[in-house]
């Protein structure tokens, strides 16, 4: 998946399934942007281009697949409402940057947030 309109509809599918499951609409959201490739170098240049673009970059990861190949990792972080706007306006922002780089850009996630109490 490459393309803006992929990228919309699974971010709309994302968005419906948390909010399906009772994640509060309200909340600020933490944005999981995942990047992955081979090639540390490149990597690490697109995490430095993620970060001036003002998110917050985890370190890189490496992980084997089933095959033993080896990936490296790391994610650009931002807060956010779960709305599918501003949500695509940082893929749009991530994917040249990617593209850039000849990485891969492997989508976003975020984690449920529980609704307010009621007293």
């Amino acid at each position: 998946m490459s393309q803006a309109t992929d990228w919309r509809a699974e971010t709309r599918d994302i968005i419906e399934s948390l909010l399906n499951d009772g994640s509060n609409p309200d909340a600020e959201y933490t944005i999981e942007h995942h990047f992955s490739g081979q090639n540390f170098a490149r990597l690490e240049k697109a995490a430095v281009d993620c970060f001036k673009a003002g998110y917050e970059v985890t370190d890189a990861e490496e992980l084997t697949l089933e095959r033993g190949q080896t990936l490296l990792c790391f994610d650009a972080v931002a807060g956010s409402a779960l709305d599918e706007e501003q949500i695509m306006q940082q893929i749009e922002e991530l994917l040249p940057i990617a593209e850039k780089y000849g990485i891969d850009y492997d989508g976003w996630g975020t984690y449920f947030e529980e609704g307010e109490e009621e007293e």
